[in-house]
């Protein structure tokens, strides 16, 4: 896996936006994420869709190098990490847990996120409706109406429309950041992709396997 990294400073906060769609801060040695969505695949094979198996492997196994190439020590995961009921993803990651020390986990509480306290408690996962760490502001969904505090956010899954010669287009998830916030891609690679920017000063930071772009 090919790990690029693109620095912004925001508050005077170093953060370092990767390819692999989580944010490194080093000042509090923390991975912030977004929208990881385990039990999704599980639950859509349920319902007779037919999905492959090992996205959620891949999803892991993609975050474990994360981790481990930053020598991380917390994980601040901005909603949605779970997508639906138990089911046989959670077992899944609760393996993938278990292989790591001192690994302080935090679960900003997302609209899919109906796990129960005894699972939360279980996995050692601390959940919060919000979350405050000086100077920013961990929400799930993002505000328009954040004045004074600098918000980080997820649930939108945005991404950026590029148009290239004739009819041809790709779409690739990003970052988007703003004076007041930003707001992260989805984390796994089993998402869609909102191509509408959320305000008219908006920037994007955009990325393939080997390079991350300003827009």
């Amino acid at each position: 896996m090919n790990i690029v990294t693109e620095h912004i400073t925001i508050a005077n906060e170093r953060l370092s936006l990767t390819n692999q769609r989580a944010i490194y801060w080093p000042d509090e040695k923390a991975l912030i994420l977004s929208d990881l969505h385990i039990g999704k695949t599980a639950h859509f094979r349920k319902h007779g869709i037919p999905v492959p198996d090992d996205i959620l492997q891949k999803d892991l196994e993609r975050l474990k190098q994360l981790i481990r190439h930053f020598k991380v020590q917390q994980l601040i995961i901005v909603g949605d990490l779970f997508h639906a009921e138990n089911n046989s993803n959670i077992l899944t990651f609760e393996s993938w847990v278990s292989q790591f020390e001192n690994l302080h986990i935090v679960l900003i509480k997302g609209n899919h996120d109906r796990q129960s306290n005894r699972l939360m408690n279980q996995l050692g996962i601390k959940v919060e409706s919000q979350l405050f760490v000086e100077p920013f502001y961990f929400i799930h969904e993002p505000k328009n109406d954040s004045l004074h505090e600098f918000t980080i956010s997820g649930h939108i899954h945005p991404g950026v429309l590029i148009k290239g010669r004739g009819k041809q287009k790709v779409k690739l998830p990003c970052y988007q950041v703003t004076k007041q916030q930003l707001i992260l891609p989805a984390f796994s690679l089993f998402t869609g992709l909102n191509t509408k920017a959320n305000s008219n000063d908006v920037i994007s930071y955009t990325f393939t396997d080997n390079a991350i772009f300003k827009l």
